[in-house]
């Protein structure tokens, strides 16, 4: 396949590196706050772990990503395995679901201001420095893609918690079809039209 060349391969590799490592601290933040929230239905199942064997799903995480790579399609995203909470455990349910679906993309963001310390450090080595870099751009990606409000995204958890209960009972009817509407917008690129000028200005700030 044209442009599969060694220094291709090897920046896919860090891009899949880096995404792995960042899916599975979102949902490793959900099931933690959750636990803080009184929920242990996450660390029962063994949830809550950088271990990424329990986190893996076949589609979001492997086949998804693979395809971005391998057709140079100029972003890469993806998801791990939903981590399961169950919000009848949470102490306070309103702020524990609020909680819990924050959870997920300020890990990514937090984990974006880390990259981007060390991109500041400008320490000599070009491999480090690239993950850096590909760290601080996958992760707010991440972060803003999972704030947009269409189920399942943790951004839809947020936005039914300050819809009025008749508003809330008809947001609910776009869960079976969430999906496919995330996927027409990303192909018709609305998606990027609505993700990316918040992207840019974040990224302005932390990679200078």
């Amino acid at each position: 396949m044209p442009g599969m060349n060694f220094p291709y391969l090897l920046e896919a590799a860090l891009m899949a590196v880096v995404l792995l490592f960042s899916v599975i601290v979102h949902e490793v933040a959900h099931g933690y706050v959750a636990l803080l929230n009184g929920d242990p239905t996450a660390r029962m199942l063994g949830r809550i772990t950088l271990n990424p064997v329990p986190h893996i799903d076949p589609i979001g995480t492997i086949l998804l990503p693979l395809l971005l790579l391998m057709t140079h399609a100029g972003i890469l995203f993806g998801w791990a395995k939903p981590v399961p909470v169950n919000p009848l455990n949470y102490r306070n349910y309103r702020w524990g679901e609020f909680a819990v679906s924050a959870a997920g993309p300020v890990s990514n963001l937090a984990l974006a201001a880390l990259f981007s310390v060390v991109l500041r450090l400008g320490i000599n080595n070009p491999g480090l420095m690239q993950m850096a870099y590909f760290g601080v751009s996958i992760n707010i990606f991440l972060a803003l893609f999972n704030l947009i409000p269409i189920p399942p995204l943790d951004g839809s958890h947020i936005l039914v918690l300050f819809l009025p209960r008749e508003l809330a009972r008809l947001y609910a009817y776009l869960q079976p079809v969430g999906f496919v509407l995330i996927l027409i917008l990303f192909y018709t690129g609305i998606m990027g039209a609505i993700i990316m000028p918040l992207y840019r200005a974040i990224a302005m700030i932390m990679l200078g």
